[in-house]
């Protein structure tokens, strides 16, 4: 399996760092591409944001337009964009192809591979709610990191670990992450 992991200007890119490290530990094959804008938020919350390329097989800067997976013809299985930037949402809800995220997205969704986003900003505009429509209309999955309770969450890492969870099973990758509904106390 190839999965590309494309981390924007949004926070919590802490998410993508444990969905990378899982996806490495399961030997699965990822390409990360960070925004300029992603460099910058990272920088402010996580303790070295140069440790995360080291969780990838490969990486990436945005504006590697030619890096092969750029094209339609490299295959790759999936794509998450975690944190996803309302930015980085309209331009791919939009076909606005301008640069690597954005193309990668465009190629997910055009050969009908699974594409997921997750979008991270509250209170939302109606502007994002209609991009995240188009989105879903197109097939991707729309997987904002809304925490739930009745797994009895006791630090922010058992949250962290429930999000990358659910992005997960998304993937349809085996996880452990969290507890599941109904799977006792």
């Amino acid at each position: 399996m190839r999965i590309i992991v494309a981390i924007t200007g949004a926070s919590g890119a802490v998410i993508a760092e444990r969905l990378l490290d899982v996806l490495k530990k399961k030997r699965i094959e990822t390409h990360l591409i960070i925004s300029e804008a992603g460099k910058r938020v990272m920088d402010y919350e996580l303790k070295n944001f140069r440790e995360i390329r080291g969780l990838s097989t490969f990486q990436y800067d945005e504006n590697e337009i030619d890096a092969g997976i750029a094209s339609s013809s490299n295959r790759a299985d999936a794509m998450v964009i975690v944190p996803c930037s309302l930015k980085t949402l309209s331009a791919v809800a939009n076909g606005f192809c301008d640069n690597l995220i954005t193309r990668c997205a465009e190629n997910m969704l055009k050969l009908n591979r699974r594409l997921v986003v997750v979008p991270r900003d509250t209170p939302l505009s109606l502007a994002a709610i209609g991009n995240m429509r188009k989105l879903k209309l197109a097939g991707a999955v729309i997987l904002p990191p809304n925490m739930a309770y009745y797994y009895k969450p006791e630090s922010v890492d058992d949250v962290t670990d429930f999000f990358a969870g659910k992005i997960l099973d998304s993937l349809e990758i085996e996880q452990d992450l969290y507890r599941r509904w109904g799977d006792g106390p």
